[in-house]
């Protein structure tokens, strides 16, 4: 996964889990794709400043992420239903509940 797809993510799981300060900037900076000197102009700071925060915030999003998961299992949940979707188009109907059945227990598993 791509460093600002994973950013992304990190913060639609846990960005209201940041300050409304951290979340400004950092939205302005993984979501609206403004340059560290345009938002250091508008919030009245310094680029290091800036770039600071973003690394604090990426930092704090990372640990949220190692404790509790929900990326990742998403991510996963994700992958299997897509799974799913082919096998629905390839296999016949024997071999599909069997398959479905599978991939659902997998599902329930990680949950």
């Amino acid at each position: 996964m791509n460093g600002l797809l994973e950013q992304a993510l990190l913060y639609d799981f846990y960005g209201e889990l940041l300050t409304d300060h951290q979340k400004e900037i950092y939205e302005q900076f993984v979501l609206e794709d403004l340059s560290l000197s345009e938002i250091a102009e508008d919030a009245g700071i310094s680029r290091q400043g800036v770039h600071d925060l973003i690394k604090r915030c990426n930092k704090i999003l990372e640990g949220y992420e190692a404790k509790l998961h929900l990326v990742e299992k998403f991510l996963s949940v994700k992958a299997k239903v897509q799974q799913i979707n082919e096998l629905l188009e390839e296999e016949s109907e024997d071999e599909l509940i069997q398959n479905i059945r599978q991939i659902a227990g997998e599902i329930l598993e990680e949950l």
